[in-house]
């Protein structure tokens, strides 16, 4: 990992920058790791925590909501899995 560029004696414009510079940095790191090739994973992995959250607020039977969860995993999987097998096909003529 590279060493931070020392900012002693170069005002304030300097230190904002290089703030800037790793805000943006790790603003970027954030949103390759979470979202990276497919936005559509991690949109539907909030909505199954969200579902099952809602699920165990209102009180549904704890076995239900275990059982959901990997329903709702497995169908977000096979439908991202089915979008990627569909967008590497060639048109058909």
């Amino acid at each position: 990992m590279s060493k931070p560029p020392d900012l002693r004696g170069h005002g304030e414009k300097a230190q904002v920058s290089a703030l800037r510079r790793y805000g943006v940095a790790f603003g970027r790191f954030w949103w390759d790791f979470l979202v990276g090739d497919t936005p559509e994973l991690l949109i539907g992995a909030v909505v199954v925590v969200v579902v099952g959250a809602l699920l165990a607020h209102h009180g549904v039977a704890r076995a239900v909501t275990v059982a959901a969860m990997p329903v709702l995993v497995i169908v977000l999987l096979v439908t991202s899995v089915r979008r990627a097998q569909q967008s590497r096909r060639p048109p058909r003529p």
